[in-house]
């Protein structure tokens, strides 16, 4: 009698405890959502973001533009899905927050300079765990990003180039449109 009473409360106990951690998930999800979106991550993270039309099946699955630094080379966006062979899905989540709030990534690369690491390393503990639940969340796309180039590298894809104003105002004027 007494086993049988222990199992009903056990039962009993796990539906009310699954919905419970399911709704908490889910609010940690839309959390990072929120903050992945305000961040404006897909703009540097998503295919065609940077061209006006966003391909959205490949939402944060890396860039077709990089930027360009001088001195330091072409950086386009990498692939934030939970891909295993091409995006982030073999780094752990510390990993993920460690290169989010440091720019260090697993191996020990630094993330470009575009990157806006001073921010991200102003997030709360609960906050950087929000953004990767989302991370992990969304579509793995498969989508290999080419690059970083270096400076003496020739880029694969578009770019836009970030230039002292010195060196902007020292470049010819754009061609007259085709007739």
């Amino acid at each position: 009698m007494i086993r049988i009473a222990f199992l009903a409360a056990l039962a009993a106990a796990t539906t009310f405890v699954a919905p419970t951690m399911s709704r908490a998930q889910d609010a940690q999800i839309a959390r990072g959502k929120y903050l992945v979106t305000i961040g404006g991550c897909s703009d540097c993270h998503t295919p065609g973001t940077f061209l006006g039309h966003p391909d959205m099946d490949k939402f944060l699955g890396g860039s077709d533009v990089g930027f360009a630094i001088p001195g330091l080379g072409v950086f386009p966006g990498r692939n934030l899905t939970p891909d295993k062979d091409t995006g982030l899905g073999n780094w752990t989540d510390e990993q993920v927050i460690k290169a989010m709030t440091t720019g260090v990534r697993p191996d020990g690369r630094t993330l470009a300079p575009i990157m806006p690491v001073p921010a991200f390393a102003q997030l709360t503990a609960d906050d950087a765990k929000a953004i990767v639940a989302f991370l992990r969340s969304i579509k793995p796309v498969h989508n290999a990003v080419p690059g970083p180039f270096g400076p003496k590298d020739k880029p694969s894809v578009l770019v836009m180039a970030i230039l002292p104003p010195d060196v902007f105002a020292g470049l010819p004027p754009p061609p007259p449109p085709a007739k």
